[in-house]
């Protein structure tokens, strides 16, 4: 953990349509603040356009660069000590842990999984990504070549991804499908986010009950597509969502009532294993990350999970 401020980060934005004042801009394009916020900003000397500082009212034309260099914050404290599953020349696989981001949003940049791979791999690429919350294996591309053959095989559904997900309630169906497509639906504090959708775009998740507890049931997921909050979402939808899952509800919504963000933890859903053809050598190779004890088969006799989520 470590409370020091990161060094500060510069926003990049190209003006698409012109018209617009910078303030009316910069508050229409970064809505977590409003235009008192910006206009504060702006007075601070925080904003550039094409290399200039602006005040504000000026008119913005299309082709411009909006610079918006946000000053070092102190990040929220986040497990920052990751695993290595597999290293070599072109791939390196890792265990990222619950909580900390893979890239750098919002209020978080130094403190990101990104981040802490490329201090001691500086041109790692990640593949792909897990949500805050989900722990298990991300895989980076260390190399040009290889980055683009595993971003095809990931297109072609070549890669194969399966989790770990403990869900309420008591799952009837020894394996089952679902098929619900994704897309964006209404929140009460962003907007929108993913979730259940008939505009959606085309999801597939396939699961399998690996064991029965009390009130929750451990589950094997494997996704066919790679939709933003896909397991979440479609475990939701069957009617189990995950345990402790403060955003969606049962059908695949977000809760209406004290409406969760995507970034909140408290679920339990671990990338347990990835499955594909090494893009150097042509082997098969599979890279699996231990689950967390939750998530663990009990053996039998053996001592409850603990209560809830850490």
């Amino acid at each position: 953990m470590c409370a020091a401020l990161n060094d500060g980060y510069a926003y990049r934005i190209t003006v698409q349509r012109g018209g617009e004042t910078v303030l009316a801009f910069l508050t229409a394009r970064f809505t977590h603040s409003d235009g008192a916020a910006w206009a504060a900003r702006l007075a601070a000397g925080e904003v550039e356009v094409d290399g200039r500082r602006v005040a504000g009212p000026e008119a913005l034309r299309p082709g411009q660069s909006v610079v918006w260099r946000r000053p070092p914050w102190a990040e929220p404290d986040v497990p920052l000590d990751f695993g290595v599953l597999y290293e070599d020349g072109a791939l390196l696989a890792v265990d990222k842990p619950s909580g900390l981001p893979t890239m750098p949003a919002g209020g978080f940049l130094n403190h990101t999984l990104l981040t802490r791979v490329r201090r001691r791999w500086p041109g790692a690429s990640p593949l792909h990504r897990l949500g805050r919350g989900t722990s298990g294996v991300v895989l980076f591309a260390l190399s040009g070549e290889a980055g683009a053959a595993l971003s095809r095989s990931w297109r072609e559904h070549a890669v194969h991804k399966a989790y770990r997900a403990l869900a309420s309630g008591t799952v009837q169906p020894d394996s089952f499908s679902v098929e619900a497509p994704i897309g964006p639906v209404a929140h009460g504090l962003l907007g929108t986010v993913h979730a259940a959708s008939p505009q959606g775009k085309a999801a597939h998740s396939d699961v399998r009950v690996l064991e029965r507890r009390p009130g929750r049931t451990l589950l094997d997921v494997e996704i066919r597509t790679g939709r933003p909050h896909q397991i979440r979402i479609h475990l939701a939808f069957a009617g189990h969502p995950l345990v402790g899952d403060p955003l969606y509800a049962p059908g695949g919504l977000p809760r209406a009532a004290l409406p969760g963000l995507p970034g909140d933890l408290g679920y339990w859903l671990h990338a347990h294993r990835l499955s594909f053809v090494h893009p150097t050598t042509g082997r098969a190779l599979e890279v699996e990350a231990p689950p967390p004890e939750p998530l663990q088969l009990q053996p039998p006799g053996g001592p409850p999970e603990p209560p809830g989520p850490v």
